[in-house]
């Protein structure tokens, strides 16, 4: 498995349908997906966003590979690599033990370690990953139901971000201020603009394609104008930069 699977955009049913199993507003799930991942849960590669955590796989191997490979099995954190990076950690993991590669890193927009599979309502690692590969609507429902079985659903609904935090992220939530982070992102989205989903979803395929849309934040900007009129002209649109529906439908045809 090379982990490039279909990378579908979010879509407004798929929030909807999060939304309405957590009882939450969106400001309180952007908040979330923001300060995780910045806000877009797969790569320009359309392998899902993943972080792997070498103190968890020293933990799911009994710390047998830690002395021959402490980059990739340690009990301190660290050694992060970042973006497609990360995939070169996980690689070299899972030569060692898949399956504790796999539950060692976290997946998606929601960043859900692979070990709780069983939370985010799966049978198996490997069926949660999967997922996680064809859309971000998966990634989503897959925090959806770690919330709801974790008991985090009524904290986030009630924006107590310290309790959040705690639960989410671990005791050491305050190390890398998590719990400010999310009250600050939530604040920034009581306002508008709220990320567009039209454009959200041109930005990733874009991405996909070769195109830089300046990141994966659903508001039009130059960057986001300049990729839509650039791929128009590749494929003898026209020079219009507007995000439509006849982009999109371009765009979907293009990702293969």
């Amino acid at each position: 498995m090379d982990f490039q699977g279909i990378g579908a955009p979010a879509t407004r049913e798929g929030i909807l349908a999060v939304l309405d199993r957590l009882n939450v507003r969106l400001p309180q799930l952007l908040a979330v997906v923001t300060v995780e991942t910045s806000g877009c849960g797969c790569l320009a590669d359309r392998r899902p966003t993943i972080l792997f955590e070498r103190h968890i796989f020293s933990k799911q191997t009994g710390g047998k590979f830690d002395a021959q490979y402490p980059d990739i099995s340690n009990p301190i954190p660290g050694g992060y690599g970042y973006g497609s990076a990360e995939y070169n950690r996980l690689a070299k993991a899972a030569q060692l033990d898949r399956t504790a590669a796999l539950k060692s890193a976290s997946w998606g927009l929601g960043q859900i370690m692979g070990f709780n599979f069983d939370k985010a309502g799966y049978d198996s690692v490997e069926a949660m990953v999967q997922k996680n590969m064809e859309s971000e609507d998966d990634q989503l429902m897959a925090m959806a139901y770690f919330l709801k079985a974790s008991g985090l659903d009524r904290p986030l609904a009630a924006q107590d971000w310290t309790s959040f935090a705690r639960g989410y992220n671990g005791p050491d939530f305050a190390r890398n201020l998590y719990d400010s982070k999310l009250a600050a992102a939530f604040q920034r989205y009581q306002h508008p603009p709220l990320p567009d989903i039209t454009v959200r979803t041109a930005q990733m395929l874009l991405s996909y394609l070769g195109f830089n849309p300046g990141g994966v934040d659903g508001l039009v900007g130059k960057l986001t104008r300049a990729a839509a009129q650039g791929f128009r002209e590749a494929r003898g649109m026209g020079t219009s930069d507007e995000i439509d529906d006849e982009l999109i439908n371009a765009l979907r045809a293009a990702v293969v």
